[in-house]
């Protein structure tokens, strides 16, 4: 759908990231965890293209107007990086966005009663939310957040409202343990013994270690991608990921923004 919307708020939620809620048309409300939206950040011509964000959160609000009926809303994380996020920062409650969305395949929920381990840092946390508020109607949730320093671990209380179980770690020790996240990831797969599905988001290396320790314990694992989408719905192509059978001889490209952003972890070709 492509539709008008209106910010409900905008405010920094960490130093340089940002959490915005958005008014959504009713059918907005089938959104699926881990699909995105695209939005157009001016009108004006500079910058041209939309940016996409992943859906933080589906819900709904009351209208000031008396006897408004309540209407659905979403919400998103981003991070100021270049001229459109900065764009968006500026923005205040009432103000107008061009809307694509919900775009992509999102996350499968896997079997109920495993336990799940969800896996991101920054803006890569964005997508996870809205799928933890689902898993934990079925299964326990487990919460791994890294980053470089603390200001990169976003919405934690939020998390643990939901009862998932939160480990965080921060390569400056500014938060929880000093390290990478994935060495508690890894511990608690220790304990598990292999009965646990793996979810994650956020920086490529990240997504890299992670996918490896997956494939190494034979664990599901289910990565969402950032892409550079200039789209969103397939037709630039300029998001594409090399599949697990990609080579020079034989191309596999994947585009994230149609067949993604979430793909099973063995469906990508990753480093070794």
């Amino acid at each position: 759908m492509q539709f008008t919307s209106m910010i409900l708020s905008n405010a920094e939620v960490s130093p340089g990231y940002w959490r915005m809620r958005m008014t959504a048309p009713p059918e907005f409300a089938s959104a699926v965890p881990g699909q995105f939206v695209m939005v157009r950040v001016s009108g004006a011509i500079d910058p041209l293209l939309r940016r996409p964000f992943g859906i933080f959160d589906v819900g709904s609000y009351t209208p000031q107007q008396s006897g408004a009926a309540i209407q659905p809303c979403f919400e998103m994380l981003y991070r100021v990086v270049g001229k459109g996020t900065a764009l968006l920062a500026t923005l205040h409650a009432n103000d107008l966005l061009d809307v694509l969305g919900p775009l992509g395949t999102g996350f499968t929920l896997g079997e109920a009663n495993e336990e799940k381990l969800i896996v991101g840092g920054g803006v890569g946390l964005a997508p996870l939310y809205l799928l933890a508020k689902e898993l934990v109607k079925a299964s326990k949730v487990r919460l791994f957040a890294g980053g470089r320093t603390r200001d990169d671990i976003l919405c934690i209380t939020e998390f643990e409202r939901l009862g998932v179980e939160c480990y965080t770690a921060t390569e400056d020790g500014s938060l929880g343990e000093c390290g990478l996240v994935t060495e508690a990831l890894v511990r608690r797969l220790d304990q598990l013994q292999g009965r646990a599905t793996i979810f994650a988001c956020g920086p490529h290396g990240m997504l890299n270690a992670v996918a490896g320790i997956a494939a190494g314990r034979n664990i599901p694992c289910q990565v969402s991608l950032e892409g550079y989408m200039a789209c969103g719905v397939g037709a630039c192509l300029g998001c594409v990921a090399p599949g697990r059978t990609h080579s020079a001889e034989t191309p596999d490209f994947r585009c994230v923004c149609t067949e993604g952003p979430v793909f099973e972890a063995g469906e990508l070709k990753w480093r070794d």
